[in-house]
């Protein structure tokens, strides 16, 4: 009786630590090449569900998501555009409120234009790494928040790409807001 009750609970644990992993990370393989060069097609990746359980996506975060058209399978995109922000593409770059963003991490830059888009409230512009063979926002709209379903943090296959996935963070569109508080702590003394 008392080993039936050790394999009981032994079972109970190992359920239950497989519905937690289940609830905070998932994995995917890469079907496309709208990532490229950083998240290549064949690789599988481990996405992160929590990443966003207590806080927002952020831009430069590379996301799995369901886009906001009936899709089988998610997609994986870079968070560009925040709620609230306007985003155009013009002159082979990327602009959010009117200033122009650095991407490094870019197959090549993009050699179409979009008009001036604002980001609805609750919502993302996504756009794939490989600007000129993605499907992303710019074709299809935003995506609403509750259709992303985590952050894309590890690639783990092959064993011969294992490694962390890159995100990034635009210090130009901080660099204006950060002064902006220096500013108003100084002008105004204690605040």
């Amino acid at each position: 009786m008392k080993i039936l009750r050790e394999v009981g609970i032994t079972i109970l644990i190992a359920i239950a630590i497989f519905a937690l992993l289940q609830a905070v990370v998932a994995n995917y393989k890469v079907h496309g090449s709208c990532m490229l060069p950083n998240v290549e097609e064949g690789e599988g990746i481990m996405v992160s569900k929590a990443s966003y359980f207590f806080s927002d996506p952020e831009r430069g975060d590379v996301v799995v998501l369901w886009p906001p058209f009936k899709s089988e399978v998610p997609f994986i995109k870079r968070v560009i555009g925040l709620p609230g922000e306007t985003v155009e593409v013009k002159k082979g770059r990327v602009f959010i409120d009117g200033i122009p963003i650095e991407e490094d991490y870019i197959r090549e830059p993009p050699r179409y234009t979009m008009p001036s888009k604002e980001i609805p409230p609750d919502e993302y512009f996504v756009l794939g790494d490989n600007r000129n063979n993605a499907s992303d926002s710019r074709s299809w709209g935003t995506v609403p928040r509750e259709n992303i379903i985590g952050k894309a943090w590890f690639i783990y296959w092959p064993p011969g790409k294992w490694g962390v996935i890159k995100h990034y963070s635009y210090p130009e569109l901080t660099e204006g807001e950060e002064h902006e508080a220096m500013v108003c702590c100084s002008v105004g003394g204690i605040i």
